[in-house]
C-alpha cells in the first residue's frame, strides 16, 4: 500500500511539473508575467515568491496549473503592466506557450524511453510459439507449442513483431518456416489462411494467420546506445497514435467507457511496476506522460487543445472568439471533464470490489 501510494505520488508529482514547467519557461522567455507556478489544486500547503511569482504546493495532488498576468478575461491588467499580459500576446506566442505543457510530456517521455533503452535495451516478444490453434495451417503443417522460430523464407525472425509482419505481407503464399525444437533445426512449410479476427480495439477484421500466439516471453534487445533517441522517438510516436486511436474508438463506441481508469488505478498500476523494479516504474511513467500529452491536446474547452483551438480560430478569423462564446464552451467542456471523472472513479472502485473482472486495457 506505501508503495503504491509514494509511487504514484512520484509518477504524477514529476509528470503534472514537467507539463506545468514548459508553460511556466515558454512564459518566461515569451515575457509574459507569470503570477504563480502550483504543484496541486485548492488550499496552499506552502509557497514561497521570487521574481514576482509565487511557487506554491497546494493540497490536491490531482494536478497543478501556471497563473499568468492577463490569462483570464476578469483578470484586472494596469496599462503598466499590458505589454507583460498573456492576452496582450501575439496569437502565436500564446499558441506556443499552450502548447509546451504537452510536448513537455512528450519530450520526457522520448527522454527516458532513450535512457532505458540506450543502458537497458529494449523488450521484445521472443517469436517462440505460445499455442497452436486446432485445425489451423500450423497445426495442420506440424507446429507445436514451444517451438521457436528462427527463420521465414531464410529471413532470420529476431521478435514476435518480425513473424507477425511477414506472415501479413505474404497473403496466402506458402511459407517455409525454420523452427528450433528441442535442441533441434526444423524446418516445415505452412500456408496462411485469411481468417477474421479481432484487431487491439476489438474490432473484425480479415488477414492471413497461421494460427499460433506468441508464448508471452521477453528478451531484451541491446542497441547501440547512438540509435537510442530514434528508437525512443519510434516508440513515443506509436503509443501517441495509440492513445489517440483509443479516444477515437471510446467516442465512436468500439471501445467501453469501463476501460477508463483514474488516480486509483495509476496507484494500483504504479505500485507494481515499483515492486518489479525501478526500470518498469519509469517506463510506466513514460507511458502515462504520453497519455497525458495525447489527453491535454484534445480539442475540449479548458483542456491545452481546447484553448489552441480557440487561438488557431482566431488566427483564422483575424479576431478572437467572443468572450460569451468562450466562457459557454469552456462551460460545456468542464461539464464533459466532471462526467469523465465520475466514470474514472466509478471505474476504479468497480475495479478493487470483490470478484469484479477487470476491462481496462494494460
Amino acid at each position: 500500500m506505501l508503495t503504491a501510494i509514494v509511487s504514484t505520488v512520484v509518477v504524477l508529482g514529476v509528470l503534472i511539473f514537467v507539463h506545468e514547467l514548459g508553460h511556466f519557461l515558454v512564459a518566461k522567455w515569451s515575457g509574459v508575467t507569470v503570477l504563480r507556478f502550483s504543484l496541486g489544486f485548492g488550499p496552499k500547503l506552502i509557497g514561497i515568491t521570487r521574481g514576482g511569482t509565487e511557487y506554491r504546493l497546494s493540497l490536491i495532488p490531482l494536478g497543478g496549473y501556471v497563473k499568468m498576468l492577463g490569462e483570464g478575461a476578469e483578470d484586472e491588467v494596469s496599462e503598466e503592466e499590458v505589454a507583460t499580459s498573456f492576452s496582450a500576446q501575439p496569437v502565436f506566442k500564446r499558441i506556443c506557450i499552450v502548447l509546451a505543457g504537452p510536448l513537455s510530456n512528450f519530450i520526457l517521455a522520448i527522454f527516458i524511453f532513450a535512457l532505458i533503452y540506450a543502458f537497458s535495451g529494449i523488450p521484445q516478444l521472443t517469436p517462440e510459439i505460445g499455442s497452436v490453434a486446432a485445425n489451423s495451417p500450423a497445426k495442420k503443417a506440424g507446429i507445436l507449442a514451444g517451438d521457436k522460430v528462427l527463420s521465414i523464407n531464410a529471413k532470420p525472425i529476431k521478435t514476435w513483431d518480425d513473424l507477425s509482419s511477414i506472415i501479413e505481407r505474404s497473403g496466402e503464399n506458402p511459407l517455409t518456416l525454420t523452427i528450433e525444437r528441442d535442441q533441434k533445426i526444423m524446418t516445415f512449410q505452412v500456408t496462411p489462411s485469411v481468417t477474421e479476427v479481432k484487431n487491439l480495439f476489438g474490432e473484425p477484421i480479415k488477414r492471413p494467420v497461421m494460427g499460433v500466439t506468441a508464448s508471452g516471453k521477453v528478451a531484451i534487445e541491446k542497441v547501440n546506445p547512438l540509435y537510442a533517441g530514434y528508437y525512443s522517438l519510434l516508440q513515443t510516436w506509436n503509443l501517441s497514435k495509440l492513445f489517440f486511436l483509443t479516444v477515437v474508438k471510446m467516442v465512436e463506441g468500439v471501445i467501453s467507457v469501463k476501460t477508463l481508469g483514474g488516480p486509483i488505478l495509476i496507484a494500483q498500476m504504479a505500485g507494481q511496476q515499483a515492486q518489479e523494479g525501478f526500470i518498469n516504474l519509469i517506463n510506466f511513467m513514460a507511458l502515462i506522460s504520453v497519455n497525458l500529452a495525447v489527453l491535454n491536446l484534445l480539442p475540449i474547452p479548458v483542456l491545452d487543445g481546447g484553448h489552441i483551438l480557440f487561438f488557431t480560430l482566431e488566427a483564422i478569423m483575424g479576431r478572437p472568439l467572443s468572450e460569451k462564446k468562450i466562457e459557454t464552451a469552456q462551460k460545456i467542456g468542464m461539464i464533459i471533464l466532471l462526467v469523465l471523472m465520475l466514470f474514472v472513479f466509478y471505474n476504479d472502485i468497480m475495479r478493487l470490489l470483490p470478484g469484479h473482472k477487470p476491462d481496462f486495457m494494460p
